[in-house]
């Protein structure tokens, strides 16, 4: 089963990966682009902008479709992240991003490849305890991935993944995930 964690900043994505992937060792998990970039030498400027994005956004997609047959995979984030991202981003800077059709199309492939995205929401009181940066962002970015999840409004998710979503405590999660997808 392919499977991505989506979800804004400091949501508890990463820590839910770590969780899924101690129960189900068969699961090969991989690191969020940003962190995978990086470690590639790959220059990120301070705080979340178009270029950036764009770059997170073509890795994400190269990484899902690069791991298309195979293995249970569990990716940390996927295209949808960016989409939020650079619409609340570009929406902040005074104009509206579109990816070109290349683009769209290499999403479109990328997406179809998941079986499942887990989308790990904000909660409210905040589960993680120390200060997030950018809280607006992360907040907009939240509600703008509910709004692509529930209603589709891109139209990329049609004939793509199933749709779930985790809450409660860490090991609630696991336990709720595993019963959506008949793991447990």
């Amino acid at each position: 089963m392919h499977i991505a964690v989506t979800g804004a900043h400091g949501t508890g994505k990463t820590t839910f990966i770590e969780d899924f992937t101690t129960v189900h060792r068969s699961y090969e998990s991989v690191p969020e682009p940003y962190w995978l970039l990086e470690q590639q030498g790959v220059p990120f400027l301070n705080g979340a902008t178009i270029p950036d994005l764009e770059k997170q956004l073509t890795e994400s997609c190269k990484l899902i479709l690069g791991h298309a047959h195979g293995r249970d995979v569990i990716f940390d984030r996927c295209p949808l992240d960016f989409l939020a991202y650079l619409e609340v981003v570009s929406a902040r800077e005074g104009f509206e991003w579109l990816p070109g059709g290349r683009e769209l199309a290499n999403i479109s492939k990328a997406l179809a490849m998941l079986d499942v995205v887990i989308f790990v929401p904000l909660t409210s009181p905040d589960d993680i305890p120390i200060q997030i940066e950018f809280p607006r962002l992360r907040r907009r970015v939240d509600r703008r991935l509910k709004t692509m999840l529930h209603e589709d409004d891109l139209g990329l998710l049609h004939n793509g993944p199933r749709i779930i979503e985790v809450l409660g405590f860490r090991a609630q999660r696991v336990a709720m995930a595993d019963s959506l997808l008949g793991l447990a």
